[in-house]
């Protein structure tokens, strides 16, 4: 029987009358089944490598479990464990957080998907991740869309905790530095980095933070370079932003002068034909 917790009722969503929801079983079933299996292990594997360098970095495996529990954001947690292994826990909020931005675009799109209520508003929130939106976003009707975000999303919870746990035990009972396992952290961050360097926009505001940093590093207290290099990253951020709107509005006003002209003209070819 399809779990009908994936699923919301229709007569309690008012965008899906009973005779648009087919009350059959879910074609799509079995291979969204599938699919989240393959995601969910993947996250075991992701969560396993997470666990071990989130212990190398020099949190306990309580403080990582907790992460992945209440922040469950690979690219997030990978984030933060990185750079707070440069000894400043407090810069590494900010490095988290741009990276989880992102799902918040996410949660816009599902919420339409789902309308969740109550308590299910907040278990969607939290799952609200790169490959739930995405294994909802690829089927095609509402009802498959919903259990796809529900199954997927709920597998590599699971599935991405139980790693990160097998992780952080194994890492904590490793020498860290005989592995490697010091550097991963700093360099599971670069790799998040790097795909965004692929402009040379991109390029030169991370050479402009990395050169601020590189001189604030002997003057200012540990974690203060990073927050610093993030600052210069969000004011090219914000130049870019305003030079692109002012783009739109000159062309918006080009567009309106050229309405008005082609108007004026028509009203003179009616004149004259009068």
């Amino acid at each position: 029987m399809e779990p009908q917790s994936f699923e919301s009722s229709p007569g309690r969503d008012g965008a899906h009358s009973a005779g648009a929801q087919s009350p059959g079983p879910l074609v799509e079933r079995a291979e969204i089944v599938r699919a989240s299996l393959g995601l969910a292990l993947y996250a075991a594997a992701f969560g396993l490598s997470f666990g071990a360098v989130a212990v190398a970095s020099g949190l306990s495996v309580a403080q990582a479990m907790t992460l992945s529990l209440v922040l469950f954001s690979g690219a997030s947690q990978f984030a933060f464990v990185g750079v707070a292994a440069t000894g400043s826990p407090l810069a590494a909020i900010p490095a988290a957080l741009l990276l989880g931005v992102r799902n918040t675009f996410y949660g816009v799109t599902i919420a339409q998907i789902l309308r969740p209520r109550g308590a299910r508003r907040v278990m969607a929130a939290h799952l609200s991740i790169d490959e739930t939106a995405a294994m909802a976003a690829a089927q095609r009707s509402t009802r498959a869309k919903r259990y796809a975000f529900w199954a997927s999303g709920v597998a590599m919870f699971v599935l991405w905790n139980v790693g990160s746990l097998a992780g952080a035990l194994l890492g904590s009972v490793l020498d860290t530095a005989t592995f490697g396992l010091d550097a991963a952290a700093p360099a599971a961050f670069l790799a998040l980095l790097w795909p965004a360097l692929r402009t040379a926009r991109a390029r030169w505001v991370a050479a402009g933070s990395i050169a601020l940093a590189l001189v604030l590093i002997p003057l200012v207290p540990p974690g203060v370079p990073v927050l610093a290099a993030v600052v210069v990253a969000v004011a090219a951020g914000w130049r870019e932003a305003r030079g692109a709107n002012r783009a739109g509005a000159r062309e918006q006003t080009g567009a309106d002068e050229q309405a008005g002209v082609h108007t004026e003209f028509e009203a003179h070819e009616e004149e004259g034909e009068r």
